[in-house]
């Protein structure tokens, strides 16, 4: 009895509390409370594993080096500092190893990321044969100081230690656990990283010099000669999880949570325990077997199949008759456009929206508060657990958000509203046919601040969209990429205002492209002041020196001075474009009643098109839907505009090879 109040009273605490923090789903903690009340008769659960074969094989890893004397070590990198610390570590290596020769990234080169099984990356391959060409014993690779340089730079590790060469990693503190784990997603069991004390970009030339000194070369020594201990083998060996289709786990609702939490299969909030009852009734909504392969997910290269969506679906509360949705996402998380960014220090956040006649039919939403919406809230949260247990992303190994993520969302693109004024929906655009159902995968780096045009001209209206796409680049004071991904919500009504002037989504782009444009003077100081993983006063860059430099590979023209900026008393301003043709989406979505527009900058798309079992309509009608073909519409009457053709990879470890250049 005490065991059952102190079990009922936590169950209690941890729903209230998330209620009280607006993180838990109302949906969650009602199944959370049913689920309890059945332990009170049933008493345990058992429960299945959502981790998926590991398709990697571990290599034997080459010993260490017993000195560095006489050795040729290359020493590469380009990352945070690098031109800095670099030729410190060179000059170190001939102070105590005179007889040691030395290699610079000028002369051989760097590896990049290390490819994806059945990815042929150039880059990579000419590392490699120079490393054989020029007889390398050790490589030295660094800075790791971010989320994406961190396994840019481990690739030249990787690289060298599959042909039986040692490698050390510089990486910043917090960077040392996504070293380890994107060596051993690749095969390499034990990563010896030397870890720089604080962040590279923050420090001086002088500082960057002594911390090499006195910080980094005893590491950088050590993790070249010194044995591998048993603690680093045993550590390496823990770090695999066994694969297991078995119930892995009984216990109550609490141990349940405990285990899935310490397991790290959980993301802070409640989960429902998927048991054999519960996955069977997903696996009941697909023609597939349990075992047939989706797909090979990065980055923990881990075999995903009906079974495993299955279980994460559960996790997350999902109705079973969302399996084919939860199927397509997955397929969609294989999309190299996607994924690229996710492991980024600027927490790019997952989202998708749906398009076609499903999305009707299950009840997803389109209008105002879509996103915070039951039924779209959890097809959210299985993206959260999907990223986690599918694809391996785990907070502070490879999911390195400096101020952590947000959570994903979900939305609708309302393409009877688009329709309506004679706009393309989205899923028309990338090829599909109006009643083919899609759901479409993408990031983004920021959400809110949205934009409420005060007036119906729809070229007053596009001039203000322009402004607050100009504001909106990729990182702070668009200090990333000159142009970069977005997707652009527009509510319905100013979607129509908009129509008048701009009879296509197409016509909509064409003038963006030409109005929003960004003055050359406020890019050069973005670049110089707030470009990640440079430091140019360490550097002794001249804002000057960049200037030329940018101009040369961002040209820029003269142009009327942009309205926003007519307080200027400029009539020309010298400016670059921030759009390119083809890299916007945009959505009729959102609250009907209200005049809306958002902007989220942020990663590519993959639109994946949802497969339906042959039965759906029976299964959909049996639990209370109305059929399919009562959702559907007709785009008679609208231009259709397409931005590219349906993408649907397979698994990247299964595709043919190709070259990445």
């Amino acid at each position: 009895m005490f065991k059952q109040f102190v079990f009922t009273m936590s169950a209690l605490f941890t729903t209230t509390a998330l209620l009280a923090a607006d993180m838990c789903p109302l949906a969650v903690i009602e199944e959370f409370n049913e689920l309890q009340n059945q332990e009170n008769v049933a008493g345990r659960y058992e429960v299945y594993s959502p981790i998926g074969e590991r398709t990697i094989q571990n290599i034997t890893q080459a010993s260490r080096l017993d000195t560095l004397d006489n050795k040729t070590i290359a020493v590469v990198g380009e990352s945070f500092m690098a031109d800095v610390t670099h030729p410190e570590i060179k000059r170190l290596i001939q102070q105590h190893y005179p007889k040691a020769k030395i290699i610079l990234q000028k002369e051989i080169g760097i590896a990049g990321p290390y490819p994806l099984p059945g990815i042929v990356r150039e880059k990579q391959q000419q590392f490699e044969a120079k490393l054989k060409q020029m007889k390398v014993d050790a490589v030295i690779s660094g800075n790791g100081g971010c989320g994406l340089c961190t396994p840019k730079e481990e690739g030249a590790c990787i690289t060298a230690e599959k042909l039986g060469i040692p490698c050390v990693l510089i990486a910043a503190p917090g960077f040392t656990e996504q070293a380890k784990a994107t060596a051993q997603n690749a095969g390499v069991p034990i990563q010896r990283v030397a870890t720089y004390p604080g962040a590279f970009s923050s420090h001086t030339q002088e500082e960057l010099i002594e911390n090499t000194q006195k910080v980094l070369w005893t590491q950088i020594v050590e993790g070249l000669t010194k044995p591998f201990t048993e603690q680093e083998k045993q550590e390496a060996e823990d770090s695999f999880k066994k694969y297991d289709r078995t119930a892995i786990y009984s216990g109550d609702l609490a141990q349940i949570n405990a285990y899935f939490e310490e397991q790290g299969w959980a993301d802070g909030q409640p989960i429902i325990p998927p048991t054999k009852d519960k996955v069977e009734a997903f696996l009941k909504y697909t023609d597939l077997s349990a075992d047939t392969e989706i797909g090979v997910l990065p980055i923990a290269q881990r075999k995903v199949t009906p079974f495993e969506i299955a279980v994460v679906g559960v996790m997350a509360d999902c109705k079973p008759e969302y399996m084919p949705i939860l199927i397509a996402i997955t397929k969609g998380m294989a999309d190299g456009n996607f994924r690229k960014t996710l492991s980024s220090t600027h927490a790019w956040t997952p989202y998708t929206w749906l398009n076609g006649p499903l999305a009707r039919q299950l009840g997803f939403d389109s209008e105002q508060g879509e996103i915070s919406t039951a039924n779209n809230k959890k097809l959210a949260r299985f993206m959260e657990l999907a990223m986690l247990n599918l694809g391996g992303y785990k907070v502070k190994e490879n999911r390195m958000g400096t101020f952590g993520y947000i959570a994903p969302w979900n939305l609708v693109e309302d393409e009877k509203a688009a329709i309506e004024i004679g706009w393309t929906p989205y899923h028309i655009q990338k090829g599909f046919s109006i009643n083919d159902s899609s759901i479409t995968l993408s990031s983004a780096l920021m959400w809110g601040n949205n934009l409420t045009p005060s007036m119906t001209d729809g070229k007053l209206i596009m001039e203000m969209m322009a402004w607050d796409i100009t504001q909106k680049g990729q990182f702070a004071l668009s200090s990333g990429n000159q142009f970069v991904n977005r997707t652009i919500l527009i509510t319905p009504n100013v979607a129509k205002d908009l129509a008048q002037t701009y009879p296509t989504k197409t016509d909509l782009e064409k003038a963006l492209i030409h109005t929003a444009i960004e003055p050359f003077d406020e890019r050069v100081y973005a670049r110089y002041y707030a470009n990640p993983g440079n430091n140019y006063d360490a550097k002794d860059i001249s804002i000057q020196k960049l200037k030329h430099k940018l101009a040369e590979m961002e040209p820029s023209n003269p142009n009327k001075t942009p309205l926003w900026l007519n307080w200027t008393g400029l009539e020309t301003i010298q400016t670059i474009p921030v759009i390119q043709k083809g890299m916007t989406a945009f959505l009729v979505t959102g609250d009907t009643n209200r005049n809306k527009v958002m902007t989220l900058p942020g990663g590519g798309t993959a639109t994946i098109k949802i497969e339906l079992p042959q039965n759906w309509d029976n299964m959909a009608q049996e639990l209370g839907y109305k059929p399919l073909k009562e959702y559907y519409l007709s785009a008679q009457g609208i231009k259709l505009e397409t931005t590219g053709n349906k993408r649907q990879k397979p698994s990247s470890s299964r595709k043919p090879k190709r070259k990445e250049k």
